[in-house]
């Protein structure tokens, strides 16, 4: 059974160590043992709603196997057109969770008949759907066709709490958009999704206290009310065109709350496999930390600081100190403020640093899940303390779709 209780976690990162002690740094490290732990506990978590694996969060194909492999997940949500194309020769039904642009691969995608049952483009627009048309001309088969649907919360028409995503917000708005699908004889509109960002993608206790857990609170429920009642109205509205297959909706921050929306038929998850620090801030669930990266010890400028090779490995979002990589083991280390995470080497001070050899390894986390795989070649899954599988990422199977 993994824990996060303090002794554990030292015991964690020695095993990390002692499995990647012949590697340099950067080295890329997932506890298997803790992944797995996080993915039973989603599953648990969704109660019998289907998960469909965000790929975004991951990023190495040998770990979304490992996930789909288990009972209660189904699919892929991808996030690019070219992604979903490659992964579809070995994956079955692919949702592309935002609407694509990329023409050659949408004239690839026409030609493909087997990729044309295995994919789903999203749409949110007459614009973007006139794209897609024009770009897949006459497919050989129907193009499968998903709308997105806006899950913001809105106040006073004017206070936006939540991603814009979508101009889709109405059943109306939805049904206008479906029935130009629908009446399309090479589309087919088989799914809806709506993802409530700002109840899945805000932690209760944010770093800093702003805005205060209350007000965190109070807009979560107000947000989960809204979208319940105008997901369900659409998902009404627009069965009455389509038979749906899927309507998707939430994320790791909001897996209990969207499952009891009777409207959703699927959940997607990804970031709670790895357990990034974003995840440490949420009330409702505690994600065993899996994902780690090392960097390699190789000055002492003075006493108690080591510097690292590496480290601004700064993730998307507002800039701010939960954004940034945080140094976990050995326990004691911070950044100098004057330098932060630095783009080619980065110091850290703190009591253990006089304990550090140079070539020793300094174990980081990530801020969120898969951006971290964009600076890894490959991933060393570990057991115990071995590394059982070297296992690619996206980068390092020669491909950077964003």
């Amino acid at each position: 059974m993994v824990t996060t209780s303090h002794h554990l976690s030292a015991q964690q990162h020695e095993r990390l160590d002692r499995a990647t002690a012949a590697l340099d740094g950067p080295v890329g490290a997932v506890d298997l043992e803790a992944f797995d732990a996080n993915a039973d506990d989603l599953v648990r978590r969704a109660a019998g709603t289907p998960i469909r694996v965000a790929s975004k969060s991951v990023r190495c194909r040998a770990l979304i196997d490992r996930a789909l492999a288990r009972e209660g997940y189904e699919g892929i949500l991808a996030f690019t057109l070219p992604e979903a194309l490659w992964l579809a020769e070995t994956h079955y039904d692919i949702v592309i969770g935002y609407p694509t642009a990329d023409r050659t691969a949408l004239g690839v995608l026409a030609k493909d008949e087997e990729k044309l049952a295995r994919i789903t483009l999203m749409v949110d627009s007459a614009e973007g759907l006139s794209l897609v048309k024009a770009a897949i001309g006459t497919p050989v088969a129907p193009v499968r066709i998903a709308i997105d649907l806006d899950a913001a919360l809105v106040l006073a028409r004017r206070i936006w709490l939540g991603a814009r995503r979508s101009p889709v917000r109405t059943p109306e708005d939805a049904v206008a958009l479906a029935r130009i699908v629908a009446e399309d004889p090479d589309l087919q509109l088989v799914g809806l999704m709506a993802y409530e960002g700002q109840v899945a993608g805000t932690v209760d206790r944010p770093l800093g206290g702003n805005p205060p857990p209350a007000v965190i609170r109070r807009m979560k429920k107000a947000s989960i009310a809204d979208i319940a009642e105008r997901r369900g109205k659409i998902v009404s509205a627009v069965r009455s065109l389509a038979d749906l297959e899927f309507v998707n909706g939430g994320g790791t921050g909001s897996i209990e709350s969207t499952r009891a929306d009777p409207s959703v038929t699927e959940i997607a998850a990804g970031s709670g496999l790895f357990g990034p620090t974003l995840f440490d801030r949420y009330d409702g669930f505690t994600p065993h930390p899996a994902a780690y990266f090392g960097l390699t010890v190789v000055r002492r400028p003075a006493p108690g600081i080591v510097t690292v090779a590496g480290g601004g490995w700064i993730a998307s979002g507002p800039p701010g100190p939960d954004r940034v990589p945080s140094p976990t083991y050995p326990f004691g280390l911070e950044y100098v403020s004057a330098e932060g995470a630095g783009e080619v080497q980065t110091p850290l001070r703190g009591h253990a640093a006089d304990a550090l050899a140079i070539g020793d390894k300094v174990w980081f986390r990530h801020a969120k899940s898969g951006e971290v795989c964009e600076r890894l070649d490959v991933l060393n899954l570990i057991e115990g303390d071995s590394i059982i599988t070297v296992a690619p990422t996206y980068r390092g199977e020669g491909l950077t779709f964003l």
